[in-house]
């Protein structure tokens, strides 16, 4: 599994103790050293931890089951959507016309098919990330049914 935005590494311990290897990626160097520090002292070693721009992944480690962003995305980020496995899925929270709402794109290799789960707040994904920068959004099939 690919977390982008390992931040208080909260969450990377959740994915972790459901028994998900978890390869996580932080821009923030000081959040991420300290997620560091904090499950290595956990003894956490299905955990891998990155400090970079997880807009476009971790293709090195790909392919991913599932993808979780943990910021707010302005588009499906098409990098991502290489990065998974035939029937993989990309959770996310998207920007779209002044709110957020919670996502969920099941990947069949060559499209995604898109469920809104609701209504969310997150906090944005970091202006000048690499895919965002170059507009590189992908097309999708939306499924606008509560999921």
């Amino acid at each position: 599994m690919l977390e982008i935005g390992t931040g208080s590494a909260y969450q990377t311990a959740v994915l972790a103790e459901l028994g998900a290897e978890v390869f996580s990626i932080e821009r923030i160097g000081p959040l991420q050293e300290r997620a560091t520090a904090l499950l290595g002292r956990l003894g956490y070693r299905q955990v891998h931890l990155q400090h970079g721009d997880g807009s476009g992944g971790w293709p090195e480690k790909a392919p991913f089951d599932a993808i979780v962003i943990t910021a707010a995305v302005p588009c499906a980020l098409a990098p991502l959507y290489r990065q998974l496995c035939a029937g993989g899925s990309l959770v996310m929270p998207v920007e779209e016309g002044g709110g957020q709402h919670l996502q969920v794109s099941h990947w069949d290799g060559n499209a995604a098919r898109v469920i809104a789960l609701g209504s969310c707040h997150f906090v944005p994904l970091l202006a000048g990330t690499v895919s965002v920068a170059s507009g590189e959004c992908a097309d999708d099939k939306r499924d606008r049914r509560r999921g």
